[in-house]
């Protein structure tokens, strides 16, 4: 979709500033915890809007693959169809880690090495 600037990730972040550097230093103590908790979304949200999306679709793809869907995928998990040794173990392995690690992108990019 084309979009005119500015787009929603460059809002998010442009307001989370305004909010922690304009805002929150004139805020009562009692609320700053609120302001913080407050950017701290903006931030993931702004992350989460900016990421292409794309993994989500491999991602069910290689579920598919895998077991079918998600419930079945987590079925076989619970009933130990993918630990080590079975055939499908490293495939679902590397999955879990893609999976975990575009999460992470977004809402705790530090856990990566990353912001």
């Amino acid at each position: 979709m084309l979009r005119e600037p500015p787009e929603g990730p460059n809002l998010l972040a442009t307001a989370r500033e305004v909010l922690l550097n304009d805002i929150l230093p004139a805020l009562p103590a009692d609320r700053a915890f609120a302001a913080r908790m407050i950017a701290n979304a903006m931030a993931i949200a702004g992350r989460e809007a900016a990421q292409d999306g794309g993994w989500l679709s491999d991602a069910t793809a290689r579920v598919a693959a895998l077991a079918g869907d998600q419930r079945a995928f987590a079925a076989a998990i619970r009933a130990g169809g993918f630990d080590p040794g079975t055939p499908g173990h490293a495939q679902a392995a590397a999955l879990l880690d893609d999976m975990t690690r575009a999460r992470c992108a977004v809402s705790a990019p530090r856990a990566l090495g990353k912001g």
